[in-house]
């Protein structure tokens, strides 16, 4: 088995919080494809644009430059060049015959244990996995602080932002022009999943992936913000609609009050949406019921 992950680094000033997550978040991705050694294949790629190279760390393959960001397809008063979705995974796809792509955030960090223990879920089948991180304290600064941030259990996160995925899936996907940094991005990469994975699990009681902070829903930039969720309401959400299936969502092997205060309580969720589905698959459940009681009453009307 081979795996390519694949990160999207950016140059910050110390201003930003990135500015002490990013080093933390590359060493701990060496750790861990140094920890597979032997083991499971690991090929690691970075791709961002130009004025961002001069940041990422020598064992990365860097992949060539992002030539095209969402400002090229909207207009915004306060432009950031943040990167396209699938210009990323197709670079990924691209650059690696690997059988599982990779994707995480930035400021998703990796346990030791990562790559080995993706190797081992996806033994079992799965051609995607949805894995959700852990929360620590915001006190870690430096990555000479790593073997306690390994050992800070943390709190855990209800959110996605580490995705694992059979390659022949990335040709199904409809993302658009869904950028990354902003809220939206992980919902529309979720639903994807839930469309076409024949195979998902949502991995989200192993301690394989942590970030530095708690909150669930960072601050958000309207403006994007905005744009991603018109992506993903208007012309990707239309056309996954028909594919999602109730029975694929995570959550739905709980309780109807619990799965519903899951779904409520996630935010790569949209509660409108899984409450009609919910709705629908209740009305299939019942009209097959009443069928049912209908034809035992035919038959001992003969």
């Amino acid at each position: 088995m081979k795996l390519a992950h694949i990160i999207n680094p950016v140059k910050i000033t110390p201003a930003s919080e990135l500015y002490v997550v990013q080093p933390i978040t590359f060493e701990t991705i060496r750790v861990a494809k140094e920890f597979a050694k032997d083991k499971v294949a690991v090929e690691l790629f970075s791709i961002c644009f130009e004025e961002d190279c001069s940041i990422i760390p020598s064992f990365f393959t860097q992949i060539p430059n992002l030539q095209q960001s969402v400002l090229d397809f909207e207009q915004f008063s306060r432009p950031k060049k943040y990167p396209l979705m699938a210009d990323v995974l197709r670079a990924l796809y691209n650059a690696s015959d690997a059988e599982y792509l990779i994707y995480t955030n930035m400021d998703i960090s990796l346990m030791p244990q990562f790559y080995l223990s993706v190797a081992d879920l996806l033994k079992e089948g799965y051609d995607a996995l949805m894995i959700n991180r852990r929360g620590i304290s915001t006190k870690y600064k430096s990555i000479d602080e790593l073997p306690l941030m390994y050992s800070d259990y943390g709190m855990p996160h209800p959110g996605f932002d580490c995705f694992v995925f059979r390659r022949e899936l990335l040709d199904k996907l409809i993302l658009k022009n869904i950028c990354l940094g902003v809220s939206f991005s992980e919902t529309a990469l979720a639903h994807n999943f839930i469309a076409f994975a024949e195979k998902l699990k949502l991995v989200d009681d192993l301690h394989l992936t942590f970030h530095i902070g708690t909150e669930v829903m960072p601050p958000l930039d309207e403006e994007y913000y905005r744009h991603n969720r018109n992506e993903y309401e208007k012309k990707i959400y239309p056309r996954l609609k028909p594919l999602l299936k109730i029975a694929k969502f995570p959550y739905t092997e709980l309780s109807l009050p619990k799965r519903l205060l899951k779904w409520a309580l996630n935010p790569s969720f949209r509660t409108q949406q899984v409450v009609e589905m919910e709705g629908r698959a209740f009305s299939r459940r019942m009209k097959y019921k009443l069928d049912s009681l209908r034809f035992k009453l035919m038959a001992k009307l003969k």
